[in-house]
C-alpha cells in the first residue's frame, strides 16, 4: 500500500492540500471584506425585549372583528402565493417548450429560451415587487405579479428539463404513424410531463409562501406590512405573534403540499 502511494504523481498527493489552501484563502478573503464595527451597547436590552415579546405574544391581535388582524394578514399572504403560483404555472409552459432542446431542431432556439429564463431569474422577488409597485401601485396585486413573473424563470427551467428527459418512443411512434406536431405534443409529450409539472408547481408554491411573507416589507401586501409596522414601532409582542403565525402557516403549507405531491407523482 505504501509503495502504491509513493508511486502516485506529486500532483495527486498535493491536490487535497491545494484545495484546502484555496478554501481557506476564500474564507479569509470573505471575512476581510466584512465591515465589523463591534456590538452596539443596546444589543443586550433590545435582544431581551425581542425575546420577551416572543415569549408573550399579543394574542389579541390574532383576530379583531373591527380592523386588521393576524388572520387577515395570513389569509392575504396565502392568497398572494396561490395566485402567484397559478399565474407562473401556466405562463411558464410556453417558455419551457421554447427552452427545451428536444422540441426544436435548432439549438439556437432553445439556447435563446434558456438565456431569457436566466435573465428572468436574475432579479429577486423584492426588486420585481418594487417595479410592479411603481407600475400598479402598492398592494396585493403587485405581490401577485411579482411572484408570478419571478417564478416563471425557475419553473420554466424545471419544466424544460422535464420535457428534455421524456421517453422519445411514443413521440417517434406517433410521428411514424403520420401524426402532426400538435398531436405528438398532446398525446405523447404532455401525458409524460404533466405529473412533474404539478409537482414542481407545488414545490414552487412552498417557496412562494415564504417569499409572500416578506413582500409586504416593500408594500406588496401580505403579512409583511403589519410585521414591518410592528418592527418599526418596537412592538415586540405583536412581532412575536406575527412570526408565530408565519411559522404555523409555512409548516401547514409544507405538510399539505408534500402530501399532495406524493399523491400526484
Amino acid at each position: 500500500m505504501n509503495s502504491m502511494t509513493a508511486r502516485r504523481p506529486l500532483w495527486h498527493r498535493m491536490r487535497p492540500w491545494v484545495w484546502i489552501a484555496v478554501l481557506i484563502a476564500v474564507y479569509l478573503w470573505a471575512f476581510n471584506g466584512l465591515n465589523f464595527e463591534g456590538v452596539q451597547s443596546t444589543a443586550k436590552s433590545v435582544s431581551l425585549s425581542i425575546l420577551d415579546g416572543f415569549m408573550h405574544p399579543d394574542w389579541d391581535y390574532v383576530y379583531d372583528p373591527a380592523g386588521e388582524d393576524l388572520l387577515r394578514g395570513l389569509l392575504e399572504t396565502l392568497t398572494i402565493s396561490i395566485l402567484g403560483t397559478f399565474v407562473s404555472g401556466f405562463l411558464c409552459i410556453p417558455f419551457a417548450f421554447w427552452a427545451a432542446a428536444n422540441i426544436s431542431k435548432l439549438r439556437a432556439i432553445s439556447g435563446t429560451g434558456k438565456v431569457v429564463l436566466s435573465v428572468i431569474r436574475v432579479f429577486p422577488e423584492m426588486i420585481v415587487a418594487i417595479l410592479f409597485i411603481k407600475a400598479v401601485g402598492p398592494g396585493s396585486f403587485a405581490g401577485v405579479l411579482a411572484l408570478g413573473v419571478h417564478s416563471v424563470g425557475m419553473l420554466a427551467k424545471l419544466y424544460a428539463e422535464s420535457i428534455e428527459s421524456i421517453d422519445q418512443g411514443p413521440s417517434e411512434a406517433l410521428t411514424a404513424a403520420g401524426a402532426s406536431k400538435l398531436q405528438v405534443l398532446w398525446f405523447a409529450v404532455l401525458p409524460q410531463v404533466i405529473p412533474q409539472f404539478f409537482s414542481y408547481a407545488l414545490y414552487r408554491f412552498e417557496i412562494n409562501m415564504r417569499s409572500a411573507t416578506t413582500l409586504g416589507l416593500v408594500g406588496a401586501g401580505g403579512i409583511g406590512t403589519p410585521l414591518l409596522f410592528a418592527l418599526t414601532s418596537r412592538n415586540w409582542n405583536r412581532v412575536g405573534v406575527i412570526l408565530l403565525g408565519i411559522i404555523i402557516l409555512v409548516i401547514l403549507t409544507d405538510l399539505i403540499s408534500g402530501w399532495i405531491r406524493k399523491k400526484i407523482v
